[in-house]
């Protein structure tokens, strides 16, 4: 899938190892949209209450809370901030990188597999 010109990053967003729709990185801030295929499914989840199932994109300046939420804190933040050299306000980068394999049921890749 090709970026628009002003998408800097994508994260492919995932439900128990089902794509559900797509996390960017864009000049005015982040935005997030569900697979049309995924919304056709009898049994689609919201990754979130405060991001339920819609068609319409959601948008944001700042990264969604939930996803925010999903990096880690304390010293693991440390070893992934350290081991991968990201920045601690790089939070999509974060995302990115540590939230491939999470405990919980959702999970982010940069790219769609």
């Amino acid at each position: 899938m090709a970026m628009k010109n002003d998408t800097y990053r994508e994260a492919y967003v995932y439900i128990r190892n089902e794509f559900c729709g797509i996390l960017k990185e864009t000049d005015e801030g982040y935005s997030f949209c569900y697979d049309k295929e995924y919304l056709k499914r009898e049994n689609s989840l919201p990754i979130s209450l405060t991001l339920p199932l819609q068609k319409d994109e959601y948008k944001s300046t700042t990264l969604f809370p939930f996803f925010d939420g999903l990096i880690p804190e304390g010293w693991i933040l440390d070893v992934v901030t350290h081991n991968w050299k990201i920045k601690y306000k790089d939070r999509f980068g974060l995302l990115l990188v540590s939230c491939s394999d999470p405990i919980g049921v959702v999970s982010l890749k940069g790219e769609n597999k």
